[in-house]
């Protein structure tokens, strides 16, 4: 199955379907069920502005999953904060760049019980040896 790892707290807000839309530099034509997976790096700024602490959050391990259903191309600065409600992504975007984001569209949110201790990897990667 495949897996994707994610910064806390995107990934618990992601796994718990508070998140809807997961920010990527880059696209993909994955579409499916892909399992969740809390890096092991914490996004501070993040955990601030969004009232988690990080030293209660899980690190380093698959806490859910969910299903990847199309991809939405970012281009301006304005488009992106639009659906700040549903991604959370608190990037400091330069107005005077050029702006380029992929918003993965996400459903089917499942939080597992139990998180299972995981060494993550970027992009997606596959995961084979779990019975999930």
């Amino acid at each position: 199955m495949k897996c994707l790892s994610l910064k806390q707290p995107y990934a618990v807000l992601l796994a718990t379907g508070k998140k809807t839309i997961e920010i990527r530099k880059w696209n993909t034509n994955f579409r499916g069920t892909f399992l969740i997976h809390a890096s092991k790096n914490v996004n501070r700024d993040a955990c601030s502005a969004l009232g988690f602490d990080e030293y209660k959050l899980v690190k380093g391990a698959i806490i859910g999953k969910a299903f990847v259903y199309d991809v939405i191309k970012y281009t301006t600065k304005d488009i992106f904060l639009r659906d700040h409600q549903k991604h959370f992504s608190i990037e400091d975007i330069n107005s005077n760049q050029s702006f380029k984001r992929y918003g993965f569209l996400v459903k089917d949110h499942l939080e597992f019980g139990e998180e299972i201790p995981y060494l993550g990897k970027l992009g997606f990667f596959e995961v084979s040896d779990l019975s999930i």
